[in-house]
């Protein structure tokens, strides 16, 4: 009997002990659990997906940024807002897609003279490039130093573009193109190839783009062909200059490199709104490229189509500029100096004279040959220029009726 009480005994034990090892853990796990819900309800988002808040994604949510007042509470909770990124993922892929076939890459080759001790040395050097089709029977807009980068000094000559292959989107033919007409000036050109029913890109209005809006810069960095960056507008009507000359520019912190030049810079909607033409490299320096603005090509193309050159006011003097410290020197009036006159040119024609120091141009101040240059090229051939001079130590006032350039 006394046997039977101890194995009931022993029973009870087992069973105590199993329902402790089971049913505390049990609670615990309740209890621990539930604390967790309860800390993770101070958590939004885990809070949302607990309670089964945000079923449905939107991807097209947009955030506003916070304001002063609550940004600090932010940083302290831990908590961020997310802004999905898919809608700008599928612009830059709509863009891509509807400019990429208007884009071409150019290869270029050069006939080199390099003269040493021991004679002349021939040689070919090679560029790469990229162009905008504007028209669906092959004209394509590109940089006119990419095309005509002809120049020379004591040590070397480098002609004008011997060879130039075009690449079309997704083909792999070299089509050999002509050079219709280049202009120094703006550093454009406009070359053709044969062919018909090609992609012309759309273009924008630059005039109405804004800082920080979408950019893509679209081209053949180091020959690499159909490349797309992309970033925002830095900024608009940039001066910047570059081997002397002056240009107004926008400016982008899209990627650039060599062999972009003469290729797009697109906006959101996939129009060209600029022609990348350089950028700004060196230590220290990232994302500073520059582009012409669209609008600012399209008298220039047009002209390099119709007369194969640009057509541009002639006044047919040669200037110094005269800064205080030179006109101080020799006596003479801050202002373009006017160190000769062309033969039978307007200027020679309304009485100008050398020696005379020029320091007003349509009633506006001069005092570089340059200031003077874009007053005169704003207007059209056959208008008249009001130029004030100084003579002897005399003013007046001659006009001059502007001619058409007869250089190129």
């Amino acid at each position: 009997m006394s046997d039977i009480n101890n194995d009931f005994n022993n029973l009870s034990k087992r069973k105590l002990k199993l329902k402790t090892h089971i049913f505390i853990p049990f609670i615990s796990g309740i209890l621990g659990a539930t604390m967790v819900v309860g800390i993770c309800f101070g958590i939004s988002p885990v809070r949302d997906k607990l309670l089964n808040v945000n079923n449905t994604k939107n991807t097209s949510e947009t955030v506003s940024a916070p304001s002063s007042n609550n940004s600090s509470n932010i940083l302290n909770s831990g908590t961020v807002d997310f802004v999905s990124l898919s809608k700008y993922s599928d612009t830059a892929v709509g863009v891509a897609s509807k400019v990429l076939p208007s884009i071409v890459g150019i290869n270029v080759e050069f006939n080199v003279t390099t003269n040493t001790m021991y004679g002349k040395y021939n040689s070919t050097a090679a560029a790469s490039g990229s162009g905008i089709i504007i028209s669906s029977d092959g004209y394509i807009l590109t940089n006119n130093h990419i095309v005509n980068s002809s120049s020379s000094n004591s040590y070397y000559q480098v002609s004008e573009a011997t060879n130039v292959k075009v690449y079309l989107f997704n083909d792999e033919t070299a089509y050999d193109a002509e050079i219709v007409g280049t202009d120094d000036l703006t550093d454009l050109a406009v070359i053709k190839i044969d062919k018909t029913d090609l992609v012309a890109a759309e273009l924008g209005d630059s005039s109405s783009i804004k800082v920080g809006e979408f950019a893509m810069a679209i081209g053949n960095p180091l020959g690499l062909k159909s490349t797309v960056t992309s970033g925002i507008i830095s900024a608009v009507n940039r001066e910047v200059t570059s081997e002397g000359k002056n240009y107004v520019l926008i400016q982008t912190d899209a990627a650039i490199n060599s062999g972009n030049s003469g290729g797009a810079l697109v906006n959101a909607d996939g129009k060209v709104i600029g022609i990348n033409t350089l950028k700004i490299s060196g230590t220290g320096v990232e994302n500073m490229g520059f582009a012409i603005p669209i609008n600012d090509t399209i008298d220039i193309y047009k002209q390099l189509i119709e007369y194969k050159k640009v057509k541009r006011p002639y006044i047919g003097i040669h200037g110094t500029d005269l800064d205080e410290q030179t006109a101080k020197k020799y006596n003479l009036e801050v202002g373009v100096y006017v160190s000769s006159v062309n033969d039978f040119s307007p200027a020679q024609i309304a009485g100008i004279e050398a020696g005379d120091v020029i320091i007003e141009a349509d009633s506006k101040k001069v005092t570089k040959m340059d200031e003077l240059n874009e007053i005169k090229n704003s207007k059209s051939i056959g208008d008249e220029l009001s130029l004030k001079i100084v003579r002897e130590g005399k003013t007046k006032t001659i006009k001059v009726k502007l001619a058409e350039n007869p250089y190129p």
